[in-house]
């Protein structure tokens, strides 16, 4: 089963997305829904997604299961709960989990003014209550940021599964590599922690991105967490501010084509199945 790990819905009808009224992303400024998606997946030879939420919003959040209970091919939801608000975040994970296909909780804390809203007290009680409920969190770091932040959440909840969503937006055309693969290490050192190869053609430079350019963040991803703790998303629509659905799928396959049968099937499915416990399809 190949799993898209990491895709979006959004539709300014039903929710704001205050992020997409920046200049940089006006291309992507328009609703996109189930029905766009679907016949990029059968191009590609994609089983099933799972649809991340794009704004801290509720709306957003039902939206997303109303879509799951649609189209079936809709295997997994992560969605949004008021994290700093332990009390509301549980009554809404309660109503929540009923839906099969809820598998876990992010939050933008990127688009928090303070980079260490994520190991605030409140955020860390909220963070138990989704664990004690065996969901995960989706970590949406942008390196510099966040990234330092994982082994404090998995140090401080023991029980905590965590999935750093796009390798932290690395710093991929003129960065700090040395840096970025140290926070990244200490972010593997834990088993609980994973990874998600997506979102990484937009940290290249628009539309003059390459396989190759992937190529040496993948590689380290892999040499940290293995295949059995990566997983493939295409950050569809995002991705699409730097390409096709087609050629993030290529140049993310020339990649880990690389590392041999065995390892591709984790990357492209089996990781994604185990971790958000999903249904086999």
């Amino acid at each position: 089963m190949i799993v898209d790990a990491h895709q979006h819905f959004w539709n300014g009808d039903i929710a704001d997305y205050p992020w997409l009224a920046r200049e940089e992303n006006a291309p992507i400024r328009q609703p996109y829904d189930p029905g766009m998606l679907e016949p990029l997946l059968k191009d590609v030879g994609v089983d099933c997604t799972v649809v991340v939420q794009a704004m801290n919003s509720v709306k957003d959040t039902e939206a997303m299961l109303a879509y799951a209970e649609q189209y079936p091919w809709i295997a997994g939801v992560v969605g949004w709960v008021p994290l700093d608000q332990p009390e509301v975040a549980s009554r809404q994970l309660e109503g929540y989990v009923k839906h099969p296909q809820f598998k876990g909780v992010r939050h933008l804390i990127h688009e928090e003014a303070d980079p260490h809203w994520v190991v605030r007290n409140q955020v860390i009680e909220g963070l138990q209550v989704l664990a004690s409920k065996g969901l995960p969190f989706d970590v949406v770091a942008v390196y510099p940021h966040h990234l330092e932040h994982v082994p404090t959440l998995v140090n401080r909840i023991p029980t905590l599964r965590v999935v750093i969503d796009h390798l932290a937006k690395p710093p991929i055309r003129g960065g700090d590599f040395a840096a970025w693969k140290r926070e990244m290490a200490a972010a593997a050192e834990c088993p609980r922690v994973y990874a998600k190869v997506s979102g990484l053609n937009t940290a290249a430079d628009w539309k003059s991105w390459t396989a190759d350019d992937l190529l040496p963040w993948i590689d380290a991803a892999m040499e940290l967490f293995g295949p059995e703790r990566l997983m493939f998303g295409s950050d569809w629509p995002v991705a699409t501010l730097a390409g096709s659905y087609r050629q993030v799928w290529d140049a993310t396959l020339a990649v880990i084509g690389r590392y041999g049968d065995a390892a591709s099937r984790w990357i492209l499915g089996d990781t994604a199945r185990h971790f958000y416990q999903l249904e086999e399809r």
